[in-house]
C-alpha cells in the first residue's frame, strides 16, 4: 500500500490534513459526515478520534466503520467539552454552511490545542473567470451548487481567512494549498480551490 500522501485513492485534502496531525492525537472533527477523514487518522496515525456530525444517514456511515460520533449541531456551540480536551479540532469544508464561523473556530480553540480548517476557496481562477465573462455566480467541481440550491452561506477567499484570523488575534502555524490533484504553493489565493490552515490561540 503505498504512503498516503501518494495514495490517489485517497482525497487529497484528506492526505493533507492526515500528514499535518501527529500521531497518537485526540481528534474531534465537527461534521465529520461519513467519518473517512477519522478512519484515515485512526489507522494511519494511531489517534484517538471523535466526530460530531448532524446527518443521520452519516451517522449510520461512521458506525458501521466503528467510529464514535455524536449527533449534534456544531453551530449550538461545544459547551460539554472541557478547555484544551483534544489535541486538534478539525473544521474541514464546514465553515462556509454554518451561521456563525466565528464562534464555531473561537470555540474550536477553546476545546482544542490546534485547530485544523479546511476552507474552499470562492475567489480561485476558474470563479473569477466564470464571474468575468460569464456574469453568473460560478459553478465548479468544488463548489458543485446553484445559487439556488446550495448549503454555502459564507463566501470568501484564502486571503479573507487570513485576514480573519489576524483580526482574533489567531495564530496561524501552518498553511497549505490544493487544487483537484496536487499542492499549490504559487499565488495559492488565486489558483487553489481548497485551503487547509493549523490555528493556535
Amino acid at each position: 500500500m503505498p504512503p498516503i500522501l501518494t495514495d490517489s485513492r485517497i482525497r487529497l485534502d484528506y492526505r493533507v490534513i492526515t500528514d499535518l496531525i501527529k500521531p497518537q492525537s485526540r481528534v474531534l472533527d465537527l461534521g465529520c459526515g461519513d467519518g473517512e477523514l477519522l478512519a484515515l487518522l485512526i489507522k494511519n496515525k494511531s489517534c484517538k478520534c471523535t466526530g460530531i456530525e448532524i446527518d443521520e444517514k452519516a451517522i449510520y456511515e461512521c458506525i458501521a466503520k466503528g467510529l464514535t460520533v455524536s449527533h449534534s449541531d456544531i453551530d449550538s456551540g461545544l459547551n460539554e467539552y472541557a478547555d484544551k480536551r483534544f489535541d486538534y479540532v478539525i473544521l474541514n469544508e464546514s465553515l462556509q454552511q454554518m451561521i456563525n464561523p466565528q464562534k464555531a473556530i473561537l470555540e474550536a480553540l477553546r476545546v482544542g490545542k490546534k485547530v485544523v480548517v479546511g476552507i474552499p476557496n470562492f475567489c480561485h481562477i476558474q470563479a473569477r473567470f466564470q464571474i468575468f465573462f460569464h456574469g453568473r455566480v460560478p459553478v465548479t467541481k468544488e463548489l458543485p451548487y446553484e445559487w439556488y440550491d446550495t448549503p454555502n452561506l459564507r463566501f470568501f477567499s484564502l486571503k479573507d481567512f487570513k485576514i480573519f484570523c489576524k483580526a482574533n488575534s489567531i495564530k496561524i502555524c501552518e498553511e497549505r494549498a490544493i487544487d483537484a490533484t496536487k499542492e499549490v504553493s504559487f499565488l495559492p489565493n488565486l489558483f487553489a480551490h481548497i485551503g487547509i490552515f493549523v490555528l493556535e490561540k
